[in-house]
């Protein structure tokens, strides 16, 4: 079923899997594109809008939480509601612990993909308690397992799924929550944006996805399905639900394949 009329708030929309789930929901419903380079979301919005969609772009640093309301105020001012928040902005690392020499780099990852996305929720809380509207992280498997190269990104990521856990009991059917759970994607600057272990970008040549990484256009077509399905948990690809199970009951094995699989990616 597409449902369409809704308007969606879309963190991180100026590239990557933001800039893919904009265009996609843009064919049915209005999206307000959220990131800090209005440029880009300029671009985007002209796109969308010529081709007949319906979308604003609002500059915002989801770190700061007046500009977070900000985000709320020209969503609402636009299209009069909002139906849905996408917390798609997030930053990554590749660095072991015991290399790091900057370990701010810990409270500038956490910053971001814990914190900002607790100030997007916050701020958008009531309107979406008004349309009993959904909330969606974009997360990955690290919110459900560490990774070897990831422990601030990784932390950063439980936390997250441990709030979203906690807003779901609370706000029971009121509004509802659905983490989606990715693994390796072709497509977006999530590694060249990655922090080292100095606390600066590593670069797009510092490590390339093997052939398990999955094409970001496949991968925002199944959110899309997720969300419209309004499904509680999105898996991609599909195999990643089994990591609960198997951390619980096969450990030693789980850690053993993660640590063999995040190494030939250093390859």
């Amino acid at each position: 079923m597409v449902i369409s009329n809704r308007t969606y708030i879309i963190t991180g929309a100026s590239s990557g899997i933001g800039k893919s789930l904009s265009i996609k929901l843009a064919k049915t419903s209005n999206v307000v594109l959220a990131s800090r380079n209005i440029d880009k979301l300029n671009q985007l919005s002209n796109q969308i809008n010529n081709d007949g969609g319906s979308s604003i772009a609002v500059k915002t640093d989801i770190t700061n939480l007046d500009s977070c309301k900000n985000m709320l105020n020209e969503s609402v001012s636009a299209f009069g509601k909002v139906d849905s928040l996408i917390l798609n902005a997030g930053i990554s690392m590749w660095a072991r612990f015991d290399r790091i020499t900057d370990i701010s780099l810990f409270s500038n990852i956490n910053e971001i993909n814990y914190q900002g996305s607790v100030n997007c929720v916050y701020s958008c809380i009531d309107e979406l308690k008004k349309s009993r509207g959904q909330i969606v992280a974009i997360t990955t498997a690290q919110a459900l397992i560490g990774f070897p190269n990831a422990s601030a990104y990784s932390a950063s990521k439980h936390a997250l799924h441990g709030f979203l856990e906690t807003l779901q009991m609370e706000l029971g059917n009121t509004i509802s929550v659905s983490n989606v759970y990715l693994g390796w994607i072709k497509g977006t600057n999530l590694r060249a944006n990655a922090l080292g272990p100095d606390g600066k970008k590593i670069g797009s040549k510092h490590h390339k996805h093997s052939s398990r990484a999955i094409d970001i256009n496949d991968c925002t077509s199944k959110i899309v399905q997720g969300i419209e399905k309004n499904k509680r948990k999105i898996y991609i690809p599909s195999f990643l639900r089994f990591i609960p199970i198997a951390k619980l009951f096969f450990r030693k094995w789980l850690f053993r394949k993660i640590t063999k699989v995040t190494s030939q990616e250093e390859s």
